[in-house]
């Protein structure tokens, strides 16, 4: 019989917990996610079973997930993502989101899954989670390395595929499944990307082009701002304008936090003006990393459970896949684009999370009957193990590369 307990009480539990056992990974020079993450798994349904993973903690989680994207989009130069985007970068985009994703369909059609079924399975495979993603390279010191640039910008390109495709096939589960129709509902997706993507790059050059006159924003905001007796007012208009993007990003059938991720990463140095930045920074950063953030890590935990799996052979063959065909897309794609074989395996490391972006399409693929309750635990479980081993096999990946680069240095 389970005890629900009072929201709060789970609130203090998990963040105690998540606190705990972050401090001791980061005293044993570990990424603190991971000890989050084992937090969850302990008070969670496997082991204490003292707290679950309810609708209000999903909520608060999605939070976290939401200021988690705003914090690592203000610290990511937008040129530089535009740079490693271009050119043979966008070859690893392509083989690390489309060999995971074939290689889900073949473990589908050899169990005998059904189509709606295999297609989510190769989905959940052949994405990367971005705020996880960000969090490891942020705990490892990594996120505005070459390399950590490169992995952000194809964890962009796999979930807004990811996501346009999920529309897709939403879409296609309320028709009769006739070519007709899958064209239509195909052309209407395209569509939206093109609308999201015609935003942004409006975005972007109107916000470039004001930032050419020097203090302009910085200078209109601080006058608005003096005019306002309500406080924290710098906050709220910063998050008026990302919560915007999100929402434009949600209508148009995406997930809010690339959205969330854009609009922030828009904002810069030279458009808000380094104190203002340095401001939202700090407010952020203290509600994300002190509350949220662990909340959101030790909330995957609570997803891990074998409680409803009966097929392991289905359960292995999904996990070994999910890291073999995601490291070697990633590998592939990084040794045709030129870079050399130990920074093309760590390209294909750090694409290997899934997290929350797997969690939430499983989760939606479950609610709407599209896949059993057998594979929604499978998907959960190969997140949350890909979850726990990247920053792992990111931090062994960029210790070899800095090895080389010393060597050749000397």
């Amino acid at each position: 019989m389970n005890i629900e307990l009072p929201f709060f009480t789970n609130m203090l539990i998990l963040l105690v917990a998540a606190k705990f056992f972050g401090e001791i990974f980061e005293r044993l020079k570990q990424p603190a996610m991971i000890g989050e993450i084992i937090a969850g798994v302990i008070v969670g349904p496997s082991l204490l079973n003292c707290v679950h993973h309810t609708e209000a903690i999903k909520v608060i989680s999605e939070l976290g997930i939401f200021l988690l994207v705003i914090l690592a989009g203000l610290e990511i130069n937008v040129e530089d993502i535009l740079k490693s985007s271009k050119g043979k970068s966008l070859i690893i985009s392509i083989l690390a989101f489309f060999v995971p994703l074939f290689s889900g369909f073949l473990v589908g059609y050899l169990f005998g899954l059904k189509a709606m079924t295999t297609m989510f399975v190769g989905l959940c495979i052949a994405i990367t989670a971005l705020p996880v993603s960000i969090r490891i390279l942020m705990d490892l010191g990594k996120l505005n390395s070459e390399v950590g640039q490169k992995i952000i910008s194809v964890a962009i390109f796999d979930d807004v595929v990811a996501l346009s495709i999920l529309g897709v096939l939403l879409n296609l589960e309320k028709t009769d499944m006739s070519i007709k129709s899958v064209m239509v509902v195909a052309a209407i997706s395209l569509l939206k990307l093109f609308v999201f993507i015609a935003i942004l790059a409006f975005s972007y050059y109107t916000i470039k082009r004001i930032s050419k006159k020097e203090n302009y924003i910085e200078e209109r905001l601080k006058k608005m701002l003096s005019l306002i007796k309500g406080k924290e007012s710098l906050f709220a208009l910063f998050f008026v304008f990302v919560l915007l993007f999100a929402s434009v990003t949600e209508a148009l059938g995406f997930h809010f936090i690339i959205g969330a991720f854009f609009a922030s990463m828009l904002l810069s140095e030279s458009f808000l003006g380094k104190e203002n930045l340095q401001t939202i920074e700090k407010a952020t950063g203290s509600l994300a990393m002190g509350f949220l953030a662990p909340i959101f890590f030790a909330s995957i935990g609570l997803e891990f459970t074998f409680a409803s799996i009966h097929n392991i052979g289905l359960l292995i063959t999904v996990v070994l896949v999910s890291y073999f065909s995601k490291i070697v897309g990633g590998y592939l794609g990084s040794r045709i684009a030129g870079l050399n074989s130990k920074v093309a395996i760590v390209m294909g490391f750090g694409l290997n999370a899934r997290g929350i972006m797997e969690l939430v399409i499983a989760n939606i693929a479950y609610k709407a009957g599209l896949i059993t309750n057998e594979i929604f635990s499978i998907l959960i479980i190969m997140g949350v193990l890909t979850t726990i081993t990247t920053p792992l096999m990111l931090k062994w990946g960029f210790k070899k590369t800095e090895k080389k680069a010393s060597l050749t240095t000397v």
